[in-house]
């Protein structure tokens, strides 16, 4: 089962920061995982944004990237400082 952990502004997309699952078979890839989550869960497609950053196994990734049920991908929205 994958665990998908969703932080910032992006757990207003989500019922919960967390979501244990298994992938749907034609997710095979961070990319694909975009679009289910943005079929799914996402009207504003904010999960398609390029600024929002992956991280597999903790640690951030290149995308696409390969995924299995066996990860954790945190989706991390941009950090604003001032």
């Amino acid at each position: 089962m994958v665990k998908l952990l969703f932080f910032g502004k992006l757990i207003d997309h989500v019922a919960d920061m967390q979501m244990d699952m298994s992938l749907p078979q034609h997710v095979e890839t961070t990319a694909d995982l975009r679009l289910w989550l943005k079929t799914h869960h996402d009207q504003d497609e904010v999960f398609l944004d390029p600024s929002i950053r992956l991280a597999q196994n903790n640690a951030i990734i290149a995308e696409p990237a390969k995924i299995s049920d066996k990860d954790e991908i945190a989706f991390l929205p941009p950090v604003g400082g001032g």
